[in-house]
């Protein structure tokens, strides 16, 4: 399934970004925990690449705890300072003060020997529509500080917030990148709501969420359903069995659907990731 987003106010946000990168001495990455892979936007690592980073890997209830334990384990081996959180959680992000002590250590030994008075660390915080960053940035500072929504797109520009004396962080629009090389990256993102729903076919997507869960999950649509059939027997038996017909007697698919996505998104369907480490 091919899906593209690329909406005219990330432009502008990655310039953003790119004209703050002097300012900034910390990066905080929100990914998905769900679709690590898919959620860490390449141009991350295009503009902030030679600067601190912090990659959280929020939603993190949502997901398999035991790959998300290998994306963990294989940043570390990377050098990269990385955790598993749920944002909406603020016990979930006391971990955070020491990682950001960690990451900045040199840099303030650096300041340090160069007679530098310590200042607060300017960090920013970016990640993918719907990634939960301003979620994140509101329980992180203890106020509903940075605009938050369900959907894609709600932050649209830049927002300055100081949690405490010793940190200012930077909130920014949700961007993706202007192309996706693999069609698996559009489906996945999709799947977790990262992108418009009115982008996709949302029957196909479905389609295609379910043969994924059903091979690394083959329990959960069963368990969650007491539904044995899979892939349009499913949809068929899930309309009747829930009376979600059109007028005519047919089938309503597409609301079908529709709640099915929003039951996977909530959890219902039990801790799943779509993507898992890729051994060589």
């Amino acid at each position: 399934m091919q899906i593209q987003w690329y909406p005219g106010h990330m432009t502008k946000a990655v310039r953003n970004m790119e004209e703050d990168i002097k300012l900034i001495d910390l990066v905080i990455e929100i990914c998905d925990a769900r679709i690590v892979s898919s959620s860490r936007n390449p141009e991350v690592d295009r503009i902030f690449g030679g600067k601190d980073r912090i990659v959280l890997f929020n939603k993190a209830d949502l997901a398999d705890p035991l790959v998300t334990d290998e994306w963990i384990a294989e940043c570390k081996k990377q050098g990269i300072f990385a955790a598993a959180v749920d944002a909406r959680q603020k016990k979930s992000l006391n971990i955070l003060n020491s990682l950001i002590d960690k990451a900045t250590e040199k840099k303030r030994a650096r300041d340090q020997k160069r007679g530098i008075r310590p200042r607060s660390v300017r960090t920013i915080v970016v990640g993918i529509p719907n990634s939960g960053k301003s979620t994140f940035i509101n329980s992180y500072a203890g106020a509903a500080r940075a605009k938050t929504g369900n959907k894609p797109g709600v932050t649209k520009g830049k927002q300055w917030i100081r949690p405490n004396k010793r940190l200012e962080l930077l909130d920014t629009p949700g961007i993706l990148w202007p192309k996706f090389e693999d069609d698996s990256v559009g489906m996945h993102l999709a799947c977790v709501g990262s992108i418009r729903d009115e982008v996709f076919e949302v029957r196909q997507l479905v389609m295609e969420l379910m043969e994924i869960v059903v091979s690394e999950y083959p329990d959960s649509l069963k368990d969650t359903y007491s539904i044995t059939e899979t892939g349009a027997e499913f949809l068929e038996v899930f309309a009747d069995s829930r009376h979600i017909i059109k007028k005519g007697g047919e089938p309503d698919y597409d609301r079908v659907c529709h709640m099915l996505l929003t039951d996977f998104r909530s959890g219902k369907w039990g801790r799943i990731s779509l993507e898992r480490l890729q051994r060589s």
